[in-house]
């Protein structure tokens, strides 16, 4: 399954290396870890619903999830520090290229409509978050066992120094982006 690690370092690393002509392998970005995100803000009300999301969160990913908690209390959303408000799992080496090579290959072709992936989310330090709509994209969901369509985030995490070395680790990975 370490077919991705095998591309990087056999065909990205010199293809990064003439592209952004780098001295040393080193300097080369390399993808450090994959956050998956999904917020649960009927938590508050439905307990049920935050065992639903760690089942399909950690059918996704292979890796149980930790749930987070708020921070602060905030009024308006009826919510006390310490409450369940979400569902996420670091990945790092063999299953971080696992779910990228399960993503970029099958879950984003298989969703509705699909035209690329947008280009413009990075965030300045080539860091990169896809939005989900569906959990239902990944083969591994079956439409009968889930409760509610729920959406996610998937940040990509690298040692790129600003976007355009992100935007061109992640091409090379695969990564289908949209045409400007």
């Amino acid at each position: 399954m370490a077919r991705l690690k095998d591309l990087y370092s056999s065909e990205i690393v010199p293809a990064m290396m003439t592209r952004f002509s780098y001295d040393n392998v080193m300097q080369v970005p390399r993808l450090q870890k994959i956050v998956v995100n999904v917020g649960v803000g009927e938590a508050l009300q439905n307990a049920k619903a935050l065992d639903a999301v760690v089942r399909d969160l950690s059918m996704i990913t292979g890796q149980k999830p930790i749930i987070t908690r708020a921070h602060k209390s905030i009024a308006a959303f009826r919510l006390r520090e310490g409450n369940p408000i979400g569902v996420k799992v670091t990945l790092r080496g063999e299953r971080m290229y696992a779910f990228l090579d399960r993503l970029v290959n099958v879950a984003l072709p298989r969703q509705r409509d699909f035209r690329g992936v947008s280009r413009t989310a990075f965030d300045g330090r080539g860091n990169y978050t896809l939005p989900l709509r569906e959990q239902l994209a990944f083969v591994e969901i079956s439409f009968d066992i889930i409760d509610k369509i729920r959406g996610m985030e998937i940040t990509f995490v690298t040692t790129a120094e600003n976007d355009e070395e992100g935007r061109e680790l992640l091409k090379q990975f695969g990564m289908p982006f949209a045409e400007a």
